[in-house]
């Protein structure tokens, strides 16, 4: 009997070992180099990226580029060596900005100065004094208000260096929204283009240090604010001593972006360490989907056939939980329920209050939790006290338990070891989790709204650890097994290529968004428009998304829809056509866009009823809502073959009338109306709106056609755009432009491709990967392999490291402005074209 115990004990865990080798390969290997690595992807407040091709490179980042730090080490055999992240550099101020003490400076903003403003011996004596930082008000470092949509200031701020010492590396910091220039005693130091960042930092260069003068100096500049949020700080740093404590880098051998997980395996000297980062964003789950946990999971093998004596280490920041560094911060460290947590939040905790773009979240807390187990510890402490413990002894005690702390210099660390003890080849591994209890996500029409996963309170974030821990191994199973079908059905589809440009999508699409629910418990799922403008649930951000959806969840795209449809139902929204948003995430009170775009919402909304009621082979989502995309057909079909001159969702290149793509969206959309009637037993209806599409087809490619291909506005002849919202033609099945038309189109674009993709129009060499991808359906599947290549070469060769733009230069490969935004899960399109035709 015992024999047969213990013959059954050695097979379990031989079953167990083969499942831990499983789940530390990547179902698929992947070539593509991400532009931004997804680590820990939930929502548009707890993402946190890598822009490095190495993890070393540099510490973590949320997707704004703030850092949110997570560093990972592994001390083998008393030797340590850093997987991730970097240790912090001490800086030392020459002139400071507000969040380490205040300042004054010069200013305008009244007015424009002379041309020389900027010159060092400029007199400014007619400026006026005040104290920065400068711009709106809602940012409690700012002292002079500066908040006037498409304005300017000049600042300037003078300082005297005592000695110059070449040899010492000094860094600008600034702060800015929008558009700013930056000089140093008269030289141009920094133009950052129409974008915002906060807490930026450049080191001068050699030529730029010999910029400085012993004696008086003064650091001049521009800000100007186009919209919404203004913001200016800035300041000069020394270099000072390295505290670095963990020096000793590993190499890191690979790394696999996967769907769901990521994928990194390095050398650790004599051991080898492979580290996965999982979000379970499987869309079935919507338990799951909600949930704000990722998990990090790791293992260490021998590479020499003996055994080392190995302790992992992982710390991360309460920086994960503010959106200024100088906010009072309270951490934690207790236990609950057999697990360890370490917490830390803003002392203020003012739920759904910061609004905007380029923010970070600072109400709720981020959690580092573990089960309890031998070996394994969680600790807070100082930065350098926790680092050195573990570098000296391979371990960690805490230093408190609960600490309240202003600034970076006092914030603690949020610290985790696992001593694996004794490691041969067949390896130890663990897993720890991170992560966010935001309370409240959303405020839904003036009521606070909470995620869908707490169900109106029922669950709390400990649950929801407690059930992550026990069901580890059953997410991590059937997140590899998603993606190995996920990646297998692209690659049937549209080639390996195409593949792994879904797989770097689909955390970043589906991480712009939150779940929960209203008062009726239907579900809601609102985007928000990261890096174009904050807006939320933004129905021409929902548009291009959609396809994703499509193919895993229609539910979730009726959750986008749902709240655009109450807005009109419910009176709020009076026109005869759709809104463009509902707010300013995470503010859902009512539209905050200051124009509107009437053809572009109404055919962006009964296209993706359309598109719901074809997938679910019913109208039922539809009938819902019948009156209502009956008021925005009526209005399509009086306005929309020939559109006035008004805003489309590529507003960015600014707005012709007669846009011959935009009338494409709206025949489609009265087509689609017809389908809609059709299912739901309204005959006459469909037979008088399926002609009216028929027609407007046929007059539109009279006027449309120019000769070898079709015009970007009927007006203008010379002129040619992508016909992507054509693809919805072929995807139903329809056949409303003749066959010729699109083989006319895509002959033409063959001549207009660059080397990174194919410009969105005539006017500049830009374009939108998102309807690259949309284009590249409307031609023969060698067409699309050659499309989807020049959109690969981008995500793999750009110089701009965020988690994937939309909108770049086809010849240069840099991103436009926009990042992380869910509209790229329209490179799905192909996948649902083929999905859809499987069930015709």
């Amino acid at each position: 009997m015992r024999l047969l115990f213990l013959l059954l004990l050695s097979a379990l865990t031989a079953l167990r070992a083969s499942a831990a080798d499983d789940l530390f390969k990547p179902v698929r290997s992947v070539d593509l180099r991400a532009p931004s690595v997804p680590l820990i992807t939930s929502d548009p407040y707890f993402s946190i990226w890598s822009p490095y091709d190495k993890l070393t490179d540099g510490n973590t980042e949320h997707w704004t580029a703030d850092e949110h730090p997570i560093m990972g080490a592994i001390r083998v055999d008393g030797k340590t060596y850093r997987f991730m992240g970097k240790d912090r550099q001490v800086y030392e101020a020459i002139l400071p900005m507000t969040d380490d003490e205040a300042w004054e400076g010069r200013f305008l903003m009244d007015r424009a100065p002379e041309e020389n403003w900027y010159e060092l011996d400029y007199n400014d004596g007619h400026w006026n004094i005040g104290k920065a930082a400068f711009g709106t008000s809602e940012n409690k470092r700012i002292k002079t208000k500066w908040s006037k949509e498409n304005s300017d200031i000049w600042v300037r701020r003078e300082f005297v260096m005592d000695s110059l010492d070449e040899d010492v590396p000094l860094l600008l910091k600034y702060s800015h929204d929008d558009v700013t220039e930056i000089y140093l005693n008269g030289n141009l130091l920094v133009s950052t283009g129409n974008t915002w960042r906060n807490d930026v930092w450049k080191e001068l260069s050699v030529a730029e240090k010999q910029m400085l003068r012993k004696g008086k100096n003064v650091i001049a500049v521009h800000c100007h604010n186009t919209v919404h949020g203004a913001y200016l700080d800035f300041g000069l740093y020394r270099k000072g001593d390295s505290v670095c404590r963990f020096d000793n880098e590993a190499h890191q051998k690979s790394v696999d972006v996967l769907p769901t997980q990521t994928y990194y395996t390095f050398e650790c000297g004599p051991v080898e360490l492979d580290l996965v980062f999982t979000a379970p964003l499987l869309m079935d789950d919507l338990d799951l989907i909600s949930t704000p946990i990722n998990y990090i999971s790791y293992r260490v093998r021998s590479l020499d056939k003996k055994q080392h004596d190995v302790q992992v280490y992982f710390e991360t920041s309460p920086l994960l939980a503010v959106h200024e560094v100088s906010q009072p911060v309270k951490s934690e460290a207790f236990a609950k329920n057999g697990m360890d947590y370490l917490r830390a939040g803003t002392v203020d905790q003012a739920y759904t209050a910061r609004k905007g773009d380029i923010v970070r979240i600072d109400w709720g807390h981020v959690y580092l939790a573990s089960a309890k187990g031998i070996g394994k510890k969680t600790a807070l402490g100082t930065y350098y006290g926790l680092k050195r413990s573990f570098l000296d002894e391979g371990t960690i005690s805490p230093e408190f338990y609960s600490l309240e702390s202003t600034g970076q210099q006092t914030m603690p660390v949020m610290a985790y070891t696992d001593n694996l003890g004794k490691v041969d080849v067949d390896g130890k591994s663990g897993f720890l989790m991170l992560g966010y209890d935001d309370v409240y996500a959303l405020e839904y029409f003036y009521k606070r709204r909470q995620a869908y996963w707490k169900h109106d309170g029922r669950v709390d974030i400990f649950t929801a650890f407690e059930r992550a821990y026990a069901d580890y191994a059953s997410r991590m199973e059937r997140c590899r097994a998603f993606d190995l079908e996920l990646m297998n059905e692209a690659e049937k589809a549209g080639g390996k290529e195409y593949a792994e440009l879904l797989a770097l999508v689909y955390r970043q699409t589906i991480a712009a968004h939150k779940l929960f629910t209203d008062d009726d418990g239907n579900v809601l799922f609102f985007s928000k428009e990261n890096n174009s403008n904050g807006c939320v649930n933004t129905v021409d951000i929902t548009y291009p998304s959609a396809p994703l959806f499509l193919v895993y969840n229609p539910e979730l795209l009726k959750g986008m829809m749902r709240s655009i449809f109450y807005y009109s139902e419910s009176g709020r929204w009076k026109k005869p056509y759709p809104t463009h948003d509902l707010g300013t995430y995470p503010i859902a009170n009512g539209v905050v866009y200051g124009g509107d775009m009437p053809i572009e919402e109404a055919g962006n909304m009964v296209i993706l009823a359309t598109a719901i009621s074809l997938r679910e082979n019913n109208a039922a989502f539809a009938a819902q809502h019948w009156q209502t995309l009956t008021t925005w057909t009526n209005y399509l079909a009086e306005y929309g073959l020939d559109p006035e001159n008004q805003v489309c969702t590529d507003d960015f290149a600014g707005h012709w009338a007669h846009n011959v793509n935009l009338s494409v969206k709206a025949i489609v959309a009265i087509a689609g109306y017809a389908e809609m009637a059709r299912m739901l037993g309204y005959d006459s209806v469909a037979d008088e709106f399926g002609q009216k599409a028929r027609d407007m087809a046929t007059e539109w490619e009279k006027m449309a056609f120019d000769g070898d291909h079709y015009r970007l506005a009927f007006d203008k002849p010379g002129t040619w755009s992508q016909k992507y919202n054509m693809v919805w033609d072929k995807v139903f099945g329809w056949n409303l432009f003749p066959a010729k038309v699109a083989e006319t189109e895509m002959k033409f674009y063959h001549g207009k491709m660059n080397a990174y993709g194919l410009p969105l129009d005539s006017r500049e060499t830009y374009s939108k990967n998102d309807w690259i991808m949309w284009t590249a359906c409307l031609g023969t599947q060698d067409d699309f392999l050659k499309f989807v290549h020049t959109v690969y070469k981008y995500a793999d060769e750009t110089s701009s490291r965020v988690p994937l733009s939309d909108w770049y230069d086809t010849k240069s490969a840099k991103m436009m402005n926009f990042k992380a935004r869910s509209v790229v899960g329209g490179f799905y399109m192909k996948l649902l074209m083929e999905r859809l035709n499987l069930k015709k």
